[in-house]
């Protein structure tokens, strides 16, 4: 099984990369999505940020992406946006040969980053992204415009700057615009095709860093 992390800043299309890679390659995809591991109400910690990576369950997260590995299936949560709490209902995920783990916050936790065996990233202006997540969580979500800027404004830009930003300095593959460059699109199913066709990693991957670290502090 190959992992691939997808990370970027909320509303940046995260989303849209793993839904474009699980199309380009039907039947050989599982893509698990980091927000829906956040906590339930009654096991939440005492925290107010949503945005920080206390907020998920990473440890069951963690747990699920080695029982995939090892050819099991689990049961995915399912985090209900609309009524901020884990619904009693799971899904059913089967392993394949690649997995991909969607998140903005996957690279800045330290015990997942061993886990990917490609990091990429998904850049797209700061001010793009928070229109992208305000239209999101008001249409998708049913929030109020007035309480996603108030979340905006209290957590969601501080954990944007001192958090995900500093993460991009960490993948191996950055993608400006996302879903919509086709030319870094066809590059990475290239690769993946390349894995596919030979049955294992790519052969001449070269990886220089540690695996194990986080995101650096933001500076300045």
């Amino acid at each position: 099984m190959y992992i691939i992390g997808i990370s970027g800043l909320s509303g940046s299309g995260k989303s849209s990369v793993s839904k474009a890679i699980w199309e380009y390659f039907p039947g050989q995809v599982t893509v698990l999505e980091h927000d829906m591991y956040y906590y339930a109400k009654k096991d939440r910690p005492p925290i107010k940020n949503y945005d920080h990576p206390d907020a998920l369950e990473t440890s069951l997260l963690i747990r699920h992406i080695n029982e995939l590995k090892s050819g099991r299936p689990i049961e995915r949560p399912i985090y209900d946006f609309k009524v901020s709490d884990r619904l009693p209902q799971t899904v059913r995920l089967e392993p394949r040969p690649i997995l991909v783990i969607e998140g903005l916050l996957i690279f800045c936790i330290p015990e997942l980053m061993p886990l990917f065996d490609l990091r990429i990233y998904i850049d797209v202006p700061l001010d793009q992204a928070i229109i992208r997540r305000i239209k999101r969580d008001h249409i998708e979500r049913g929030r109020s415009v007035q309480s996603i800027i108030q979340q905006y404004e209290s957590t969601v830009r501080d954990a944007a700057i001192n958090l995900v930003l500093p993460s991009r300095y960490l993948a191996d593959l950055i993608i400006p615009q996302g879903s919509n460059n086709h030319v870094a699109l066809e590059v990475l199913f290239g690769r993946i095709r390349d894995l596919l066709a030979s049955g294992g990693k790519p052969a001449g991957l070269i990886k220089t860093r540690r695996r194990g670290t986080a995101a650096p502090p933001a500076t300045g």
